[in-house]
């Protein structure tokens, strides 16, 4: 009896261990103004490490983050480069994955390839591109995918789908993420001023900077869903989504949850205090690694027993 009591406890706690490692995902968010990316909770919005990268050159305004496994990229706008980092750590693997770009913002992982929203001189037309690089090398594939385009802001992938919003243009334009070509250039249109920009399954959310609002839409015909899906935002910016979350920077210096299909507040205030916070990006923890405290609690767990099954040999 005794040795199955011990063998119910170390079950319990390796659900235990498993359940504290899926739970709270990781929060990105590009500092902007504050020259750094922190890294939160995404449930609770507690720090884990602010800064977890800085040491940036003077003012070079970091905008876009993405998260690819072990490997956080960031862009910064004034720098003109693409950095690569640990995303556990904040340690630099390249802090010039990327260099010689044009004020780059908006960035995306899909696999091996690292797509960069290049947006060139603010207000031109027609002068913007979409590069596409090694994400590992940071070697150009195609550094003018899509061309042609009007200070694209934030960009997102999904399967062979490439999408891009244009701020000024007021749209959302879908782009074949291998060829460049236009699927269609005015998949959402009218829009005020959009900015960044998620996609989660057949749903396409975006943060529209001037008129206050989350909208979403059909990730494939651009029709809306709910244009308002959240509103009521002072100048929304960042956009990241995670199962039913759904996480807007806005304000100049607040991060908020709602829910991501009915828009409900969360936690309007998850994580507050931030220096212009710009785009974010949110990933799920491993679910296979423990936290050091389940560890130990396992290891004894497993002594306990181990220690019961010599006695009942003697």
């Amino acid at each position: 009896m005794q040795r199955k009591i011990i063998l119910v406890a170390v079950i319990a706690l390796a659900c235990a261990a498993s359940s504290e490692a899926k739970a709270g995902g990781y929060l990105y968010v590009a500092g902007g103004a504050s020259n750094t990316v922190g890294e939160y909770n995404a449930s609770t919005g507690a720090a884990i490490k602010v800064p977890l990268v800085s040491g940036l050159s003077n003012n070079a305004y970091p905008v876009g983050v993405a998260v690819s496994g072990s490997d956080l990229f960031v862009s910064t706008f004034n720098a003109n480069t693409i950095g690569e980092y640990n995303a556990s750590t904040g340690a630099a693997i390249n802090a010039s994955l990327v260099s010689g770009l044009n004020g780059p913002k908006g960035i995306a992982v899909s696999g091996s390839a690292l797509f960069v929203a290049n947006p060139g001189a603010v207000f031109s037309s027609g002068a913007a591109t979409i590069g596409e690089y090694d994400a590992s090398t940071g070697v150009a594939i195609n550094a003018s995918l899509v061309s042609g385009l009007n200070s694209p802001y934030g960009i997102a992938v999904s399967g062979s789908d490439l999408f891009v919003t244009s701020p000024f243009a007021g749209t959302i334009g879908e782009y074949n993420a291998s060829t460049g070509a236009a699927i269609n250039a005015s998949l959402v249109s009218g829009l005020g001023n959009p900015a960044g920009i998620a996609v989660s399954g057949s749903d396409l959310f975006v943060a529209n900077s001037g008129a206050g609002t989350i909208g979403e839409y059909n990730a494939s015909t651009g029709a809306p869903i709910n244009a308002s899906l959240v509103s009521g935002l002072n100048g929304p910016g960042g956009i990241a989504v995670s199962g039913l979350d759904l996480y807007v920077s806005y304000g100049g210096n607040t991060i908020g949850e709602y829910n991501a299909s009915t828009g409900a507040p969360i936690n309007a205030s998850l994580v507050s205090g931030l220096n212009f916070p710009a785009l974010i990006a949110v990933t799920n923890p491993p679910a296979s690694v423990p936290e050091p405290a389940s560890l130990s609690l396992l290891a004894a767990g497993a002594l306990g027993l181990a220690a019961i099954r010599r006695r009942a040999r003697r």
